[in-house]
């Protein structure tokens, strides 16, 4: 059995950076129940219960990708190497598809911020025999206007993240993997150079992340701008808090990449947990006042 045996790639700084993301993962735990029951539960307003779910679907996304990171390598020498690779694809799927749920959430809380649904309309004068324009018609439709922009920002993170999971393995597995497990399989790559990278994956990870990560903490610096008082400094806040939480992931990949395991073990966790602190002081900044 693997726990018989010493770990043949799980070392000191492995223990110490799954330490830390296992207390990620409790205090996301904490966050979604704190959320759901004690803000949603009393408020009923979805802004509450999109913020428990983030936290619900960040805890699953990180559980994935402990297993992935940490425990699957193990099974080398137990498994034949074409079920090695079965399960981490298997679990980065899920990983990436919760990734992107959670991406989700945060798309509909920043359309609940920006697309209220509680908005006036104006009734315009039966008498004018102007031209309708394509402004004028929005603005008189304009909570349903609303509600289709926060459905569309909400779905299309999903959309990805189902993509995820269907992608065949061809166009979305690491490319060290055939090599490494000797894997036979045909990759469809990108080439840049001497450069090659899965097209699927390129997409996901190089394209429609980073277009999707600088708008979150974009928007909230635009919702900042347009409030004041504490809603200024809460939404401030938020920003600098999905920035530094956006920086740890980035910071862990760029870690491993400079061959830096003591630093990517504390450095990137660490961030996370400075990021997650700042989010809950954020939205909960009126009491803490």
């Amino acid at each position: 059995m693997i726990f018989q045996e010493s770990f043949r790639f799980f070392g000191y700084y492995d223990a110490v950076e799954m330490g830390l993301y296992f207390v990620i993962v409790g205090y996301d735990f904490l966050l979604f129940a704190y959320f759901l029951f004690m803000r949603w539960r009393t408020s009923k307003k979805s802004y509450w219960f999109f913020l428990s779910v983030l936290f619900l679907c960040l805890a699953a996304a990180r559980v994935f990708f402990i297993v992935y990171y940490f425990f699957i390598p193990e099974l080398e020498n137990i498994i034949i190497n074409s079920e090695v690779v079965s399960l981490l694809m298997f679990y980065y799927r899920l990983a990436t598809f919760f990734t992107w749920l959670a991406i989700s959430c945060l798309m509909g809380i920043l359309g609940l911020l920006l697309f209220p649904p509680n908005v006036q309309v104006q009734q315009g004068s039966s008498s004018n025999k102007k031209p309708i324009k394509l402004m004028e018609i929005l603005k008189k439709n304009r909570k349903q206007v609303n509600y289709v922009f926060r459905i569309a920002l909400t779905t299309f993170p999903i959309v990805i993240g189902i993509l995820a999971l269907s992608l065949p393995d061809n166009v979305f597995m690491d490319p060290d993997l055939p090599s490494k497990y000797h894997y036979p399989i045909n990759l469809i790559v990108v080439i840049f150079g001497t450069w090659e990278y899965p097209i699927g994956r390129f997409v996901l990870n190089f394209v429609l992340l980073p277009l999707m990560v600088p708008i979150i903490p974009i928007l909230f610096l635009y919702l900042a701008w347009k409030t004041f008082g504490v809603l200024r400094k809460s939404y401030a806040l938020m920003s600098i808090g999905y920035c530094i939480y956006f920086a740890g992931r980035i910071a862990q990949g760029v870690f491993e990449a400079l061959g830096h395991p003591h630093l990517r073990a504390v450095i990137p966790p660490l961030l996370i947990l400075l990021s997650l602190l700042l989010i809950v002081i954020a939205n909960n900044y009126e009491q803490l006042k």
